[in-house]
């Protein structure tokens, strides 16, 4: 019987004005029916150009110069483009990475789904719109039929991704890729997306090609896995051999590079220096010898072929591994702090009491009367010490980011205090508040949105000086040089415009741009959530080395819990606006008191499959509630398995469950510290002497 999809020696080249990409090169990968196998590598790598060869969506220039894809057997390389666009969509369909520009924006989600139907089944308009419907329930949409009408704009990142799995499935197609289906979502959202697809792969009988470069997604639901290095297959293995006997030191170091729950924080992640090669000139020999630490002359001369003594499990190198990293042992070393800092002893620096900050929502086009309002922020108290590293985590829509713009001063509450140092940020005018904000800084999610395209990274590192008014030209330029050396960056990046940066170079700039005032406190907004996991490691690397040397403080806004808890001293978890749980990495982790917090820790995708397939059921599902009009009482309590009539009733107080740890739950998973498990009263936080009320 013919495999569902083969692709046997395929090269790929993109023709440009002045040189040729050689973005695919000899890849040779298979797929049987109800049977999911990974691709994982860096962005560059050629994993999406793999999956355009396939669908013949290649860019301008781009064409298959050798090679072979068959779709159940039928062979697609110089099939005719009408024959080619009658089984794209219908018999292989694709779910793109980015949803919000994958969609049009000028068409309904009902239109968008229903077209494969029309187009490939010539479904009548009805017939389409019922079978977009039965699509939408198919992916778990919430209220499928108001969705209908919906335009993409109107919907969250999760939904949105729902819309393009329905798009693909709606003719039923026999291969599926999966091109990052999951990138920068949250982890509950990527969680229910991935199951989703597992169970659609069952129900459906798809063959499905998961790509990624987060080896956790592909842990627990791929049989298979290929490691993909600049345009080549570098390794093939099982997915259980892959991650316990991995051959090749790339397979090894991507890996090592993920932040794990048990990492020891005061120790270095494993990171790979470096980046991919430009593949209009590859190196000659091994294409991964000039970031390899095992690398010879042999390497830099000769490639390797893909072989091994068992065919099940191939890999090209000279000189294998043999097996993960060990964790004494590290590829990278760094000044580090040699222990936790002592949170208790830390002298206050931040305080935020009772912090509120709502949007009002209106209605008409010239009274534009205040009808409701998104309640963002509500009734948040937190301190963060002098040097000490405070994680925010949560989904997306739980008032992480707008708490750290009020922080910073680029949002004004409206209601609490915010204090520095004892003086209230917001009393401040002109002068005194410039140099108030001089002490705040932050670093942006997207580094390319928030720095200049029209400024060379010189201006844009300057201007902070200048507005400050620190220093001649002379001191400026000398300042600034120095910065670049401590972010890793070359000298001569100064007169490149952000545009000519990869994003792990786009967000050293960034950081470099908020420690040129040398503040007291940074906020870090998602800074590694939408980059690979090789160049995330090195960018974590590098801010917990100059937090340690520079003694900042700094507040780590993440979606990514062992992101989290890999950088910060305590972690504050919030939901709906609300601090729901406070305490230490390892009392977060290992004694959760929150049920929202336990869900978080269970939907983290874990670099081990037998952990990841232990997994039964979703620790959390559905959407956030709307913001708008919050649930009475806990507003965790419409997703809660815990809650009870009282939960809708009465909202939670922060109780304590031990030194440090506070947590707002009715019937929390272990008991507040008290007589005999009693509810303790709504306790105050303390923090070197210090004391807020919550």
């Amino acid at each position: 019987m013919a495999a569902a999809l083969e692709v046997d020696n395929l090269s790929t080249h993109i023709k440009l004005s002045r040189s040729t990409v050689q973005a695919v090169g000899n890849v040779s990968l298979s797929l049987d029916t109800h049977e999911t196998v990974g691709l994982v590598g860096e962005s560059g790598c050629g994993k999406s150009m793999l999956g355009l060869s396939i669908l013949g969506l290649l860019p301008n220039g781009g064409h298959v110069i050798e090679g072979s894809i068959k779709l159940g057997g039928r062979e697609l390389v110089g099939l005719p483009a009408p024959e080619l666009r009658r089984l794209r969509g219908n018999e292989v369909a694709m779910i793109f990475q980015d949803s919000l520009s994958s969609l049009n924006p000028t068409k309904t989600i009902g239109e968008q789904v229903a077209e494969p139907v029309r187009l490939h089944r010539g479904a009548s308009k009805r017939e389409a719109a019922d079978r977009a419907l039965e699509v939408l329930e198919l992916v778990g949409m919430p209220q499928p039929r108001e969705r209908l009408k919906d335009y993409p704009h109107q919907l969250s990142g999760g939904l949105r991704q729902r819309v393009m799995i329905a798009i693909a499935l709606s003719c039923e197609p026999n291969v599926l890729l999966a091109d990052e289906p999951t990138t920068a979502l949250d982890v509950t959202i990527q969680a229910q997306i991935l199951r989703l697809l597992d169970d659609l792969r069952d129900r459906l009988g798809m063959a499905t090609l998961l790509v990624t470069h987060d080896m956790g997604v592909v842990a627990g639901r791929t049989s298979r896995i290929n490691v993909m290095y600049a345009g080549r297959i570098v390794e093939s293995a099982d997915t259980r051999r892959l991650f316990t006997g991995m051959r090749h030191p790339y397979t090894q170091a991507l890996l090592g590079s993920i932040p794990r729950l048990e990492q020891d924080a005061t120790k270095p992640l494993v990171s790979i220096p470096g980046l991919p090669p430009d593949l209009t000139r590859p190196p000659q020999g091994c294409r991964f010898a000039p970031r390899c630490a095992y690398a010879t002359d042999q390497c830099r001369a000769q490639e390797p072929p893909l072989s091994g003594e068992d065919p099940s499990h191939v890999f090209a190198c000279w000189h294998p591994v043999d097996g993960p990293i060990d964790q004494t042992a590290r590829m990278a070393v760094v000044a580090e702090r040699a222990a936790r800092l002592d949170v208790k002893a830390l002298k206050p620096l931040l305080q935020i009491e009772n912090a509120v900050r709502e949007y009002p929502v209106t209605a008409g086009q010239v009274l534009k009367r205040k009808v409701a309002s998104v309640k963002a922020v509500s009734d948040v108290t937190l301190t963060v010490g002098e040097g000490e590293a405070l994680g925010l985590v949560g989904e997306s829509g739980c008032g992480k980011t707008t708490l750290g713009k009020l922080v910073v001063g680029i949002e004004k509450p409206d209601g609490g205090r915010i204090t520095l140092g004892g003086e209230e940020i917001y009393r401040n005018r002109g002068r005194a508040l410039r140099l108030a904000r001089r002490e705040l800084q932050m670093m942006f999610q997207d580094p390319y949105a928030s720095l200049d395209p029209r400024m060379r990274v010189h201006a844009s590192l300057r201007e902070p000086l200048i507005v400050q008014k620190l220093g001649s030209a002379r001191e400026q330029d000398q300042k600034i040089k120095r910065m670049l050396d401590e972010v890793g960056l070359p000298h001569n990046a100064l007169e490149r415009y952000p545009h000519e940066f990869s994003g792990g170079q786009r967000q050293r700039i960034a950081l470099a741009r908020a420690l040129m005032l040398e503040p007291k406190v940074v906020v870090a907004d998602e800074p590694v959530s939408a980059l690979d996991v090789s160049i995330r490691s090195q960018v974590l690397n590098l801010m917990k080395r100059l937090q340690a040397e520079h003694n900042m403080a700094s507040i780590v806004i993440s979606h990514d819990l062992a992101v989290v808890k890999y950088l910060s001293d305590r972690i504050g978890v919030m939901y709906l606006g609300k601090l729901v749980e406070l305490g230490t990495g390892d009392d977060i982790y290992h004694h959760p008191a929150h049920p929202y917090t336990e869900a978080l820790i269970k939907t983290i995708p874990l670099p081990d499959p037998e952990a990841e397939q232990s997994k039964d059921e979703i620790a959390i599902r559905g959407e956030l509630p709307s913001p708008i009009d919050p649930p009475s009482g806990c507003r965790f309590r419409t997703r809660c398995p815990r809650a009870q009539a009282k939960c809708a009733e009465t909202e939670p107080l922060l109780r304590s469950f031990g030194p440090g740890h506070q947590a707002a739950c009715h019937f929390p998973l272990q008991p507040p510290s008290g007589d005999n498990g009693a509810p303790a009263p709504a306790m105050t936080i303390e923090l070197a002497g210090d004391q807020s009320s919550t």
